[in-house]
């Protein structure tokens, strides 16, 4: 596994510090793969919706339909 050094604040530094048992690096890393995550999720969303024919006139039409559905309801 690769190792990566991140470079904070003194007073940020501080503020971890006041938290000695809170394993820093373990919530770095999380919140790294969570948005490596997020982002390739929304990259394969783009690469999907880049393909489609639905226009936004469609989605207005659609939006109006489901409006009035609700109002039915």
């Amino acid at each position: 596994m690769a190792s990566t050094t991140l470079t904070v604040s003194d007073d940020i530094k501080s503020e971890l510090k006041r938290f000695s048992w809170v394993n820093w690096s373990e919530i770095a890393r999380e919140e790294l793969v969570q948005r490596e995550e997020r982002t390739e999720a929304l990259e394969e969303a783009l690469r999907i919706v880049s393909k489609s024919k639905f226009t936004e006139k469609d989605a207005d039409e659609m939006s109006e339909k489901v409006k009035r559905a609700m109002q039915k309801s």
